[in-house]
């Protein structure tokens, strides 16, 4: 059985905890006076501020989410509260309630399936208009034929499925399932925060319509909080862009420097560097060279003793140890630098590989392969009372790492060793990476 990814999982935290919390919420039968004021409010200030954070980072797709979620809250809204106040409802209720029923998922998959690969003011002119050109064409048939459009709506196409539990039109459900469909594979393609925000907020909004008159909190609730759900998805990519290298998936370098600003009195720095990668990326490529950076990178992720990995630049990492001594450390940084000397990277004869995807899977396995073995040097150093900042430790860990370097590679140095002291093992016949 595939083990869960850790990374991925976390692409679901916050949607779907604002999904089940904003279940539990508007099951409620009251909400005190600062609840209900919030929720009123927060749709309009999600729109605005969160419209605004979106375009600041050219995310036009998720500008219009907001946009088709806050119109069909805006319509409902207006409904609910008339409800609310007279214990009736206006004659254009069921109509519209019906149309947002059928509109929000198709608009919500439209807009959430509709790939950003154009100028972002061309993009956004686009979207726009065809928003603006279904809500004419809506608003025109509705006035025109109100009630040939709600019998249309509301007639029963597939009497086999019809049930008590299916609250809304029957045409809602396979415009969702395939909306949902095309998230999850989305999803599946391209695993991303905001992807996985689509599919939990898009289920979010088809559990709020059934509870629209039923529930008197359930549409402000639900609306705010998976408008919110799309605004934190954003953020948390922003953060990732800012913070973790996309190439090898580690913190990157401004992660390390922020890091470096609460290590304590203690720790050990260790530089991490590639050992030939220049040579090598000349001789097979840049795609393999990346694949190399990844390969190491899965390595050093797994280093023990409490060590947290970083991408410092380049073909270069960094280890950092926290509260550690350089006995405690040495251990794991000599288990990481054999894991990575001991793991084989294959490569592919590309000149062999077939063009067609089918014939590539019946002779997957023939292809002539070559068996080269990557290995790192490294260098550490540990915080000495003189030193005032990491930076000064930084330097020493390079100055071991240059050391180790000269003493044959594949090895691990600390500062103020000499070149015979290096830990090392036996090189390894296969050509260095």
């Amino acid at each position: 059985m595939p083990r869960l990814n850790p990374a991925r999982l976390s692409h679901f935290y916050a949607p779907l905890a604002l999904l089940v919390g904003g279940l539990v919420a508007a099951r409620q039968t009251s909400l005190n006076e600062f609840f209900t004021s919030l929720f009123n409010v927060l749709p309009t200030v999600l729109l605005l501020l969160g419209g605004a954070f979106c375009i600041a980072y050219a995310r036009i797709r998720e500008v219009f989410l907001l946009v088709v979620v806050y119109l069909v809250y805006f319509l409902l809204d207006t409904q609910v509260d008339h409800y609310r106040l007279t214990g009736a409802l206006l004659p254009s209720a069921a109509l519209t309630f019906h149309l947002c029923s059928l509109l929000l998922p198709a608009l919500y998959g439209l807009f959430a399936l509709w790939q950003e690969r154009t100028h972002l003011l061309q993009d956004g002119l686009a979207r726009l208009a065809l928003l603006f050109a279904v809500a004419v064409s809506t608003v025109a048939l509705a006035r025109r034929f109100p009630d040939s459009m709600l019998d249309w709506l509301t007639e029963v196409r597939w009497p086999a499925l019809q049930a008590d539990w299916l609250q809304l039109i029957q045409l809602a459900y396979p415009i969702f399932l395939l909306v949902l469909s095309g998230l999850i594979v989305q999803y599946a393609r391209r695993p991303r925060p905001v992807h996985a925000a689509h599919g939990v907020a898009l289920i979010g909004l088809v559990l709020m319509l059934p509870q629209v008159f039923s529930r008197p909190g359930a549409l402000n609730i639900l609306a705010s909080l998976m408008m919110l759900a799309l605004v934190i998805a954003i953020a948390q990519e922003a953060y990732q862009m800012a913070f973790r290298d996309e190439l090898t998936g580690l913190p990157g370098r401004r992660a390390l420097n922020e890091r470096l600003q609460r290590l304590g009195r203690q720790y050990v720095i260790a530089m991490v560097d590639v050992d030939r990668f220049k040579a090598f990326n000349d001789t097979h490529g840049h795609d393999v060279g990346d694949e190399v950076l990844r390969l190491v990178a899965s390595r050093l992720r797994k280093v023990g003793g409490g060590g947290r990995a970083y991408r410092y630049g380049g073909e270069e990492f960094a280890l950092v140890f926290p509260g550690r001594d350089l006995e405690h450390c040495l251990p794991y940084l000599e288990a990481v630098r054999e894991a990575v000397a001991g793991y084989p990277l294959q490569l592919r004869d590309r000149s062999s590989r077939p063009k067609d995807s089918a014939q590539g899977r019946q002779r997957r396995g023939e292809n002539a392969t070559q068996a080269v073995s990557v290995t790192v040097s490294i260098g550490v150093a540990e915080r000495l009372a003189t030193q005032r900042n990491p930076e000064e430790v930084i330097k020493q860990a390079d100055q071991a790492l240059y050391n180790a370097k000269g003493a044959g590679r594949n090895c691990v140095r600390c500062h103020g060793e000499n070149r015979r002291g290096a830990v090392r093992t036996t090189k390894r016949p296969a050509a260095d990476s």
